[in-house]
């Protein structure tokens, strides 16, 4: 938990932030909340799959992204390798989000 609240407030290097919580872990959530939520439909509970298709992943997604962000405007690097992560981060939750 405590590197989960380190990345929300920013305090985790770029590439951690970017790689291991918006990348691997962004996908990680998101392909096993799609398939709980397919597996809730398919036995007929929608309210319960919406729940868990987006209301565990949106968070997720939420938290990933301002962390991205909140570590890219610490970032000691080429501001170029920050705004690439902040839009690169921004896009891919929101196509997981949305699917």
């Amino acid at each position: 938990m405590a590197r989960f609240l380190a990345l929300w407030r920013g305090d985790l290097p770029l590439v951690d932030a970017f790689w291991t919580w918006t990348v691997f872990g962004g996908l990680l959530v998101n392909i096993s909340t799609s398939v709980a939520f397919l597996a809730l439909i398919t036995v007929d509970l929608p309210w319960v799959a919406l729940i868990v298709g987006y209301g565990l992943s949106l968070p997720y997604n939420l938290v990933t992204v301002v962390g991205v962000w909140r570590s890219a405007a610490r970032h000691d690097g080429p501001r170029s390798q920050a705004d690439l992560a902040r839009g690169l981060s921004l896009a891919l939750m929101a196509v997981l989000s949305l699917t």
